[in-house]
């Protein structure tokens, strides 16, 4: 059933196309394991081997904490319509913080009308295993459109609003780990 691949393959590129939805999760040592839904609104394959998404401003911030120990990061898309099929990207995740270098470069890149309000940082997954397996279990859902609550949320607080916010939640993980963040 399941099927382990190299690199991302037309198809898979294919598949995540499609997908509305994916769940990327992180952990390192003892450390609670996190799962994050995330909209692919924001998810960017850069390479065969190398994927990225536009992370947005969250009550906490795991995947950075996890990142920067060294933990091994997941990203999971699941087919909800047509035909069943999971998808699993294994590899390393590495966090670019808002106003870097890099954060700046890849926002040039792929965001021509600036930068999505609540933007806090990218997370790049470097890949060393696809793997496939049959999603028989998988229910289907019918996606219905996107939620505005978090954009909304974000414009309300405003972006002096939004700093405050990052520094007071997204410093440290629910295990006291550093996220390393830091803000231009």
């Amino acid at each position: 059933m399941a099927k382990q691949f190299e690199r991302i393959e037309d198809s898979h590129l294919a598949f995540i196309e499609r997908q509305h939805i994916f769940f990327f999760g992180s952990a390192v040592g003892d450390s609670r394991v996190n799962i994050s839904p995330r909209s692919t609104q924001h998810f960017h394959v850069l390479g065969d081997l190398t994927v990225a998404y536009l992370d947005l401003t969250g009550s906490g911030s795991e995947t950075a904490a996890h990142s920067m120990a060294g933990g091994r990061a997941t990203a999971m898309f699941c087919a909800f319509e047509g035909p069943p099929l999971i998808l699993r990207l294994y590899g390393r995740a590495r966090v670019d913080f808002r106003g870097s270098p890099a954060y700046e470069a890849f926002l040039g890149e792929r965001y021509a009308s600036g930068e999505p309000l609540g933007a806090r940082q990218v997370v790049t997954l470097d890949i060393d295993l696809v793997q496939t397996s049959c999603g028989f279990a998988v229910p289907t859902f019918e996606h219905t459109g996107e939620r505005p609550v978090l954009d909304n949320w974000a414009e309300k607080k405003g972006e002096e609003g939004l700093r405050a916010y990052r520094q007071e939640k997204n410093l440290t993980s629910i295990d006291g780990l550093p996220t390393g963040f830091v803000e231009a």
